[in-house]
């Protein structure tokens, strides 16, 4: 893999405030150029629970899917995550890749880009803030315009916390 931009969605709803920050550094510890966006509280989706605490990060890699991935869930470990728990539970932390470069297609246990990043605006806001120009290669259209067009109906309360 050449040296990419690499877009992850991160969120938690168990004690988020202190798995961010774990999280965070321990993604500075092995990446470059680490960006993270606004942080936002939002609902849980998908079953009851704790308010969730998302944001999207982006960084530059030349590591191959299989050793990203494998990087991010021992991150989400570190933070308490793990592999068997519920797909629709609270979460200790959540580390989504979204986009990967240009990338398109399949790779065992990902699909580029996510393809619910144009559906989820915990995912497709804090994303349009750190790729402001980026196309979705699936509609043809700006990430911009759909989040414009979905901001609206889901609007999502910015926290003060930096990283």
């Amino acid at each position: 893999m050449s040296l990419e931009r690499v877009f992850v969605a991160i969120g938690s709803n168990v004690e988020p405030e202190e798995n961010f920050a774990t999280a965070i550094a321990a993604l500075r510890q092995r990446f470059a150029n680490v960006r993270v966006s606004t942080v936002y509280r939002n609902e849980a989706v998908g079953f009851e629970g704790d308010d969730f605490l998302n944001a999207v990060v982006e960084f530059t890699t030349d590591v191959d899917v299989a050793q990203l991935l494998a990087t991010l869930h021992e991150i989400e470990a570190q933070c308490g995550r793990r592999r068997d728990d519920p797909k629709w539970a609270p979460r200790r932390m959540d580390l989504d890749v979204l986009v990967i470069g240009e990338w398109r297609g399949e790779w065992p246990g990902l699909t580029l880009p996510r393809p619910d990043l144009t559906r989820k605006a915990y995912m497709l806001g804090p994303f349009v803030e750190l790729a402001e120009a980026a196309v979705d290669p699936i509609s043809q259209r700006p990430y911009r315009q759909l989040w414009e067009a979905m901001k609206a109906q889901h609007p999502m309360t910015a926290t003060t916390l930096r990283f």
